[in-house]
């Protein structure tokens, strides 16, 4: 089960204007609440610091992304940050590898980058691109030494993680590495600094079969070692997060990259008999990036309300080099299996609502607008009971969003122009100032919905732009604000007491 000490901000909401039915809301919250929320959420810097290794290429993985969902997952508010970034699921996360680059190049460009980017926690991994017949070992002691008393001259408080190296199979060239490490095992003691902290990477870490052919550099397998022995010496050094999620993952389809995979949230009392309400949450990023991780906290929300509570994983280009026709047809299937296998999961089949933020959205309106030709059954298997979407992408002609294979052939996948009668009630919510969903493109939804004899409840937040709040930095009132309208709208039609 999950811990859930995450604060409900209190608010006020202040209905301002109401024209065509259409509700704007601001909100606002007291100074001290924000003050407790800012408290609470303290963000932490942490700075990759290294060379390929850390950088990661189009053929290797880096350790940066599996460890952001490590501590995302176990609750930690961090932020990666330096001068480069990399792409991942996500889109980018930023770090200080320089590809190609050894520990003395890192030392004579450290002072002026970490006073760029001070973050409170360095991930110094670098010993690599030297030659054996170098003998490289003592210059890279000194280089290191250096970086680690440039970044405390600047930073007093920084904690530095120094990791002995992984260890490669590319020889003679990197022969050097195994006496590499048993120096920076000295070093360490002999340093006697408190915030300087040991890592070993190379213990567990094997060549043979976590590195990809060239003997160097990490695999996914491998990527993800490295991140697990960062996150295990992170956990000592970082504040206790005050909430962590613990969905249980399983996999509802296999496609050619693999397996894809549901993070469900199961209530506290998940063992009694009566059959619970399911809410399926379908992330954003423009179907090309974006991860379940998105909507941990709601999905944890609303299992501590008596509701199972799914997020989904679904094909994006970035992974897949997939289409948003794709995407529809996972989440398709996503419906299918839970009703599916509602009876193991204790979940009603009857009040399954589907969710999603922006392309997520679009993939849950797809769910409840399309229908398969000829197939009433197959229709009723994977359409939800209920709709919530936030900023969702609803209209996929040449004058809405999307990419221009999806525009050629928009009738097959387009929420707005696919309403009928058997669409179930929706909530819409978009922001004001939304530069990819107008006003005028939600009005005409919930319109559609209404001559369909459909219930739409349309909510528009002052103001706020697309997205409406960034799942990875701090949360602001607005999130409590779409909190209260769902929770509002789920006991509207019985799925919350």
């Amino acid at each position: 089960m999950f811990k859930n000490k995450l604060p409900f901000c209190s608010l006020r909401l202040l209905f301002v204007v109401s024209v065509f039915g259409v509700l704007v809301l601001s909100s606002c919250s007291s100074k001290a609440q924000q003050e407790k929320e800012s408290e609470t959420n303290k963000r932490i810097t942490i700075l990759g610091l290294g060379d390929s290794i850390t950088e990661g290429g189009k053929t290797f993985h880096s350790y940066l992304f599996p460890l952001w969902e490590k501590l995302f997952t176990a609750g930690y508010h961090v932020d990666f940050i330096g001068p480069r970034s990399s792409k991942c699921r996500i889109g980018t996360i930023s770090h200080c590898g320089f590809s190609g680059k050894n520990a003395e190049f890192l030392e004579a460009q450290i002072d002026s980058i970490y006073r760029i980017y001070p973050a409170d926690v360095v991930l110094l991994h670098s010993g690599h691109n030297h030659f054996n017949t170098e003998n490289p070992v003592d210059g890279i002691i000194r280089a290191q030494k250096s970086i680690i008393n440039k970044i405390l001259a600047i930073n007093p408080d920084a904690k530095i993680l120094l990791a002995k190296v992984i260890e490669s199979g590319k020889l003679p060239k990197y022969s050097y590495i195994p006496d590499l490490n048993k120096n920076i095992d000295k070093m360490v003691p002999e340093l006697n600094l408190p915030n300087v902290i040991l890592v070993d990477q190379s213990k567990d870490f094997n060549w043979k079969i976590h590195s990809i052919s060239d003997k160097v550099h990490p695999n996914p397998d491998g990527a993800k070692l490295m991140a697990d022995v960062w996150f295990q010496t992170l956990k000592q050094v970082l504040p206790t997060p005050e909430q962590s999620f613990h969905p249980q993952i399983v996999s509802y389809k296999n496609v050619k990259e693999g397996e894809l995979l549901l993070h469900i949230f199961k209530p506290e009392d998940f063992g009694k008999k009566e059959k619970r309400p399911a809410i399926v949450f379908f992330f954003g990023g423009g179907w090309t990036h974006g991860t379940p991780l998105q909507f941990y906290r709601e999905c944890a929300y609303y299992a501590s309300k008596g509701m199972v509570a799914i997020s989904a994983d679904y094909r994006i280009a970035f992974l897949n080099h997939s289409s948003p026709f794709e995407s529809v047809e996972d989440a398709k299937d996503v419906i299918r299996w839970i009703r599916k296998n509602a009876a193991d999961w204790n979940i009603d089949p009857d009040r399954i609502v589907a969710a999603g933020a922006s392309a997520g959205g679009h993939l849950a309106a797809a769910t409840g607008t399309l229908n398969e030709t000829g197939s009433t059954s197959s229709n009723t298997i994977y359409k939800p009971n209920l709709l919530v979407l936030y900023y969702a992408v609803i209209d996929n002609s040449i004058n809405g969003y999307g990419p221009k294979t999806i525009k050629e052939k928009y009738p097959e996948i387009s929420p707005l122009h696919n309403i009928n009668p058997t669409t179930p009630p929706a909530l819409f919510i978009v922001g004001t100032k939304d530069q990819l969903i107008p006003v005028k493109t939600a009005e005409e939804f919930k319109s559609k919905m209404k001559i369909n004899g459909v219930n739409c409840d349309l909510r528009l937040i002052e103001g706020a732009g697309h997205p409406i709040f960034y799942y990875k930095k701090d949360l602001t009132t607005d999130f409590y604000t779409i909190r209260d309208l769902t929770d509002n709208f789920l006991r509207k039609f019985g799925y919350l007491e």
